[in-house]
C-alpha cells in the first residue's frame, strides 16, 4: 500500500484529534496498520463482488441500479457490468417482466418489511428471452431507498420443476388410462361373467326341461318292460327283455345322476336340517339293499346304536345310498357292513366292502366326475361316475366330512360324520305287525292321473299284470267321468299336468268330492323344493320318474295293506 501524502497525513490527523507533531509520532504506527487493514478488507469485499457465482446489485428505489456485479451482467446477456446500471424507468420497462407494477409492489414490501427473501420473479435478458431468477432484497436501514439485492439462476431449477409436472401430469393421464382400461376390463369380465350366469342357467333350465321331456318316455318304457319281465316268455325274448331293462337302467341313472349335479350346482339344494332317529336313516336303506346284495352274492351286515342326528334326512340317504350302491358294484365277494360310532360330538356313519379296493393315489380323483376307477372297456362300466360327486357336493352343503379307507385287493371304507344330538325321539311307531293276508294288489281299484297317454298305457298294463282294476284320466274332470261316483281305494297322480294344474290339487279335490282320506302316490320328475313341500302338506310319498317297478309294488302294498 502507497504511503500517504503529507497533506493526507495532516487531514487525517486533524480529523483524528492528532494535530500537533507529537501525537502524530506516536500514532501513525497504529494508524497506518489500521488502514492497512481497511485497505485489504475493501479489496477482498471488491474481489468476492466481482467473482461472485451470483448476482449482486444495489439499487435506489428512486433512482434505479447504482452498481452490479460481471455476474449479473452474464447473468443478462450483457459483457460489462456498466450496462445494467438501469434507471428506475429501465427496470420497469425493460428488466422486469412485472413492469412498474411489480416494482412498486416491491417497494411497499422492502418499505413495510425491510425485506424480501426468496423472491422469485423474471427478468428480461439483452436478446429478450425470459431468466427465472431468485432473488433476496434488503433496504439499508441508515441509507433512505437504497436496495442491496442478490439474485441466483433457477431457470434450470424451474425447467426440472416444468418437466417433473409433465412428467407427472404424463403418469396421471398414463393412470388414468390404465385405470380406464382396468375398469373396461372389469366391466367386460363382469359382462362375461354375467352372460357365463346366464348361460349357465339356461344350460340348467334346458338340462332339467330336456331331462324332464326324456324321462316321460323313459318310465312309460321301464314300465313296459317291468310287464314284460314279468310275463313268461321264451328264453330268447326273456334275454332280450333283460338287456333292454339294463339299458333303460343305465340311461335312467345318467339323467337321475345329471339332474342331481346340476341342481348341486346351481345351488338349488336347500337342506332342511331336523332331528332324526338313526334307525330313520337306515331302515329304508338296509330293506333297499338286502336284496340287491343278495343278488349279488353278497352279505349285508348292519350295526346301529340308539342315537339321534340332526341333519337333512334325504341328502343323507342320497349319500349313504351311494356308499351303498358303490359298495355293491364293486365288491365281487364277502360282505357289506353299514354301521355307525361315536367321536366327540359327531357320528361317524360307515360303509365297508371287501372289494378290490383303491390305490392310495387315486383316492382324490374318485370324486371327480364322469370318473370310474380300473374301467377299460364300456361293457365293464357301472354306472356313470358322478355318484361321488354329488356325494361331495352335498357334504359341502351340510358341511359334513367324508372319509375314505381303502386297500388293494382287501375293500373300502367310506364315512361321513353327522353332529349327533343328545335329545333322542320317540322310535317310530313299533306296532306289531299285521298277519300277512297275502297279496293285497289284486281286485283292488286304483285312479291313474298322467296327462301322457303312453304313461297311462304302460301303467294300466302293469297293475293289470298285478291284478288291479284301474281307472285311468288325464285331469280331474275325466276322472270323475272315469270313476261313475265310486272312489278309488288309491290314486296314482302325475305332479305336473296339462295347464298348470298339479296332481296335489287334483288329490285334495277328490278327497273333498267323495269326503275320503284316499291314500295317494304322487309321481313325478320334478325334484325340486317346491315339489317335496307340496307333498308333505299332502302327506302323500313320493316316486320319481323312472318309477322302479320294485319300489312302486312295494309302496302299494304298503297303502293298501
Amino acid at each position: 500500500m502507497a504511503k500517504p501524502s503529507d497533506e493526507q497525513q495532516r487531514a487525517l490527523a486533524g480529523l483524528l484529534g492528532l494535530g500537533n507533531h507529537s501525537a502524530r509520532k506516536s500514532h501513525y504506527p497504529e494508524l497506518a496498520a489500521r488502514l492497512d487493514e481497511l485497505e485489504t478488507e475493501r479489496n477482498r469485499y471488491k474481489w468476492l463482488f466481482e467473482n461472485a457465482v451470483h448476482g449482486i446489485f444495489q439499487a435506489s428505489l428512486l433512482e434505479g441500479m447504482r452498481a452490479a456485479n460481471p455476474a449479473l451482467a452474464r447473468m443478462l446477456g450483457y459483457q460489462n457490468p456498466q450496462e445494467v446500471l438501469f434507471t428506475l424507468t429501465d427496470l420497469a420497462g425493460t428488466l422486469f417482466v412485472g413492469g412498474a407494477q411489480e416494482l412498486e409492489s416491491i417497494g411497499e414490501i422492502l418499505q413495510r418489511e425491510r425485506s424480501l427473501l426468496g423472491y422469485e420473479t423474471q427478468l428480461r435478458r439483452k436478446d429478450g428471452s425470459v431468466l427465472d431468477v431468485l432473488m433476496n432484497l434488503l433496504l439499508k436501514p441508515d441509507q433512505e431507498g437504497l436496495v442491496e439485492g442478490f439474485v441466483a439462476d433457477i431457470t434450470e431449477r424451474k425447467l426440472a420443476q416444468q418437466r417433473l409436472q409433465q412428467l407427472n401430469d404424463e403418469l396421471e393421464q398414463r393412470v388414468t388410462a390404465r385405470t380406464n382400461e382396468l375398469l373396461d376390463a372389469a366391466e367386460a369380465l363382469r359382462d362375461a361373467r354375467d352372460a357365463a350366469e346366464a348361460a349357465n342357467r339356461s344350460k340348467d333350465k334346458y338340462l332339467a326341461a330336456a331331462s324332464h321331456d326324456l324321462l316321460q318316455p323313459l318310465n312309460a318304457a321301464r314300465l313296459l318292460i317291468s310287464t314284460l319281465r314279468e310275463r313268461k316268455l321264451p328264453d330268447v325274448e326273456q334275454v332280450l327283455v333283460e338287456r333292454t331293462h339294463q339299458a333303460l337302467e343305465g340311461a335312467e341313472d345318467l339323467l337321475t345322476d345329471l339332474l342331481d349335479i346340476s341342481r348341486l350346482d346351481q345351488a338349488a339344494v336347500k337342506p332342511d336340517i331336523a332331528l332324526y332317529r338313526l334307525d330313520e336313516l337306515f331302515a329304508p336303506l338296509v330293506s333297499e339293499f338286502q336284496s340287491v346284495a343278495a343278488a349279488a352274492g353278497l352279505n349285508l351286515r348292519v350295526h346301529m346304536g340308539d342315537y339321534a342326528l340332526h341333519t337333512d334326512l334325504r341328502l343323507m340317504t342320497r349319500i349313504l345310498r351311494n356308499f351303498l350302491s358303490n359298495a355293491c358294484r364293486y365288491t365281487d365277494e364277502g360282505c357289506i357292513l353299514l354301521g355307525a360310532r361315536r367321536r366327540g360330538d359327531a357320528l361317524r356313519i360307515e360303509v365297508w366292502d371287501t372289494g378290490r379296493g383303491i390305490p392310495a393315489d387315486r383316492l382324490d380323483s374318485i370324486f371327480l366326475e364322469f370318473n370310474q376307477l380300473d374301467v377299460g372297456r364300456a361293457a365293464d362300466r357301472k354306472g356313470v361316475g358322478l355318484g361321488l360327486a354329488i356325494v361331495e357336493r352335498i357334504a359341502k352343503i351340510l358341511d359334513y366330512r367324508i372319509q375314505v379307507h381303502s386297500r388293494p385287493g382287501r375293500g373300502s371304507m367310506f364315512s361321513i360324520e353327522v353332529p349327533i344330538s343328545h335329545e333322542i325321539p320317540l322310535p317310530i311307531s313299533q306296532a306289531a305287525p299285521q298277519p300277512s293276508t297275502g297279496n293285497p294288489l289284486p281286485g283292488r281299484r286304483l285312479l291313474v292321473l298322467d296327462n301322457e297317454v303312453s304313461i297311462l298305457e304302460s301303467m294300466s298294463a302293469l297293475l293289470g299284470q298285478w291284478g288291479c282294476e284301474v281307472v285311468i284320466a288325464t285331469d280331474e274332470a275325466t276322472a270323475l267321468v272315469a270313476l261313475q261316483g265310486q272312489a278309488p281305494e288309491l290314486i296314482l297322480a302325475d305332479y305336473h299336468l296339462d295347464h298348470g294344474v298339479v296332481g296335489c290339487e287334483v288329490v285334495r279335490h277328490l278327497r273333498e268330492h267323495f269326503s275320503l282320506a284316499i291314500p295317494a302316490v304322487i309321481i313325478t320328475a320334478d325334484r325340486t323344493d317346491q315339489c317335496r313341500r307340496s307333498l308333505q302338506r299332502l302327506d302323500a310319498p313320493l316316486l320319481n320318474k323312472p318309477v322302479k317297478p320294485g319300489k312302486l309294488r312295494a309302496v302299494l302294498t304298503q297303502l293298501l295293506a
